[in-house]
């Protein structure tokens, strides 16, 4: 069994020890791939803007994939600190589900292009479509890659002050990339089906979380046994993954009302590396306990020894 203060305390002396670089690599992937939702927000509020839902409305793209939709009209002669104030903890909320969900959005633009094409707006549905099929290939070849490489910098960086940024760019070698990129988009389409039964999509969310940890290491297994993995991984712990999600809303709630600052500088690091610390718990348990594909699971100097004492044994 793993507790929430354990894992936190392990992320906590990770980022201590390599403070600078954590903070620039979630910086990175906070520009180039939205994951962390609070922080680009924070860089496009407005201190001036009287409707602080409509901002965050802007700023995911017409996102419609927010699934806390509670639309609190800022008038200034109304009771505004208490709707300010509940308008800033509702895009908490908003924002950290967009950064989960984020990769579906994309489809909503094709959609709404196809729509728009049979209700003969051509223009407007060239436009739209061309902005979705955009999107798609650049989250599915860029973006999703890199969260991968992100997740491979935190399981090397944990055990190396040595670790360079550049690692999050090792995912786009030729031999990863394309398998990495289908991977992370079968699990995105999965997910987004599974959210047309409501309480499916969080469940498959939780369930999957493991996929991007697991290729990161072993970006040469196959999808379906990344899949199977994850599931036996998350099984009896997706609840607790989602109440340690949970435990970092305050955290969130600090970051959007500093305008991203507190995000960047801190919360962004100690979210991924306590994330980092529960795969590898849970990488140990599946070793221990030696779920179906476990091998594959074996930190990279134990294969090292495996293949070295294989290879004596051949030659002997």
């Amino acid at each position: 069994m793993w507790k929430r203060r354990e894992l936190k305390e392990k992320a906590k002396k990770v980022i201590k020890r390599n403070y600078w670089t954590v903070v620039i690599v979630c910086f990175i992937i906070a520009i180039c791939t939205g994951e962390y939702g609070i922080s680009t927000v924070g860089f496009e509020r407005n201190f001036e803007s009287a409707n602080i839902a409509e901002d965050v409305e802007d700023v995911q793209d017409g996102d419609r994939t927010q699934i806390f939709s509670i639309r609190i009209n800022s008038e200034k002669h109304i009771g505004q600190g208490l709707e300010h104030f509940i308008d800033t903890l509702e895009n908490t909320v908003n924002a950290t589900i967009n950064s989960t969900i984020k990769t579906e959005k994309y489809i909503y633009k094709i959609v709404d292009g196809v729509k728009l094409f049979i209700e003969n707006n051509k223009l407007e549905s060239i436009t739209l479509f061309a902005t979705g099929v955009t999107a798609f290939l650049f989250i599915v070849f860029v973006s999703d890659p890199l969260i991968v490489g992100e997740k491979r910098f935190f399981l090397k960086v944990r055990r190396s002050t040595k670790t360079k940024i550049g690692i999050i760019g090792s995912i786009f070698k030729r031999d990863q990339w394309f398998k990495v990129a289908k991977i992370m988009l079968l699990k995105n389409v999965y997910i987004f089906l599974w959210y047309f039964t409501i309480i499916g999509g969080f469940i498959k969310t939780y369930q999957y979380q493991m996929v991007p940890y697991i290729i990161a290491e072993n970006p040469h297994m196959k999808s379906k046994e990344v899949f199977e993995l994850s599931k036996q991984m998350m099984k009896g712990n997706k609840w607790k993954s989602f109440v340690l999600d949970v435990s970092f809303l305050l955290w969130d709630f600090l970051s959007l009302i500093t305008l991203g600052l507190i995000g960047i500088l801190y919360v962004n690091p100690y979210t991924e590396a306590t994330k980092t610390e529960l795969y590898v718990h849970l990488r140990k348990q599946a070793i221990k306990k030696k779920y179906e594909y476990y091998e594959n699971l074996i930190e990279e100097k134990v294969k090292a020894k495996k293949e070295d004492s294989s290879k004596k044994l051949k030659e002997a």
